[in-house]
């Protein structure tokens, strides 16, 4: 029964978040301002009825499935190559303070001067701002690995990739999947400020859109709707996932 109500939870929670939204906009009684949740059913009708919603909601998901690929592939080398070597670790630690420090906004705005107002650059600003948080998590990974199974690994003569599957992989995972649940949320969150300020399609660009013409149920239903479909990657695949790999742990 405890287990039941557990998985219950997120349902009630996310309940007791759409009173709040119905409290405060009976409270505000200005729909223009904040429309109650069921104002949003025909202006959400009119998207996906026109097909415009899933155009930008495709858009948008595929520039974070780009980046999330891109940034965790190359965090995921980094932080491991740094967490196995401390000379490198010593060059490359002050490169990765500058880049977590460095505003989101900067990258975007750059990759846009130099490169153009193109795909790539989007691609590319989104995975810059992401591979640092990447590569600090992999790296404390890395550095919390046993170091006992990498001797017995080594008297046994294990090939690289044996060690690497079998050894190394199996104490990183646990940590690699932390870097992308988070890494996911912070994606796509940037994935809409660079649609905002240069792109022509995704989300981020109907939320432009609809802010210069004052109309917050769109700006409302086009985040509601991608914050549904992160939700959905979050609970049907980040999360399971997350728990296999670090069943091996609880055992």
């Amino acid at each position: 029964m405890r287990i039941q109500d557990t998985r219950l939870t997120p349902v009630f929670s996310i309940l007791g978040l759409l009173t709040l939204w119905v409290v405060a906009a009976f409270l505000t009684d200005d729909a223009q301002v904040l429309p109650q949740p069921w104002g949003l059913f025909a202006p959400l009708q009119q998207e996906v009825a026109s097909g415009e919603l899933f155009r930008h909601l495709g858009a948008t998901l595929l520039r974070v499935i780009w980046a999330f690929a891109l940034a965790m592939g190359i965090g995921v080398t980094l932080g491991l190559a740094m967490g196995r070597s401390e000379r490198l670790n010593a060059w490359l630690d002050p490169w990765l303070v500058i880049f977590l420090n460095l505003p989101a906004l900067v990258l975007i705005v750059l990759c846009y001067l130099w490169i153009g107002l193109t795909e790539a650059a989007a691609i590319i600003a989104v995975t810059l701002n992401k591979i640092p948080n990447v590569a600090v998590v992999v790296r404390e990974g890395a550095r919390a690995c046993d170091p006992a199974l990498d001797a017995l690994s080594q008297v046994y003569r294990m090939p690289w990739r044996t060690r690497m599957r079998h050894v190394l992989f199996p104490q990183l995972a646990p940590y690699i999947a932390a870097a992308a649940r988070s890494g996911v949320a912070v994606i796509w969150k940037i994935v809409l400020v660079v649609e905002f300020l240069g792109r022509s399609s995704g989300v981020g660009f109907q939320i432009h859109l609809y802010f210069q013409l004052f109309d917050v149920a769109m700006v409302l239903v086009y985040a509601l709707s991608f914050i549904c479909v992160m939700l959905l990657v979050e609970w049907v695949i980040l999360q399971p996932v997350e728990r296999h790999v670090s069943k091996w742990r609880r055992a």
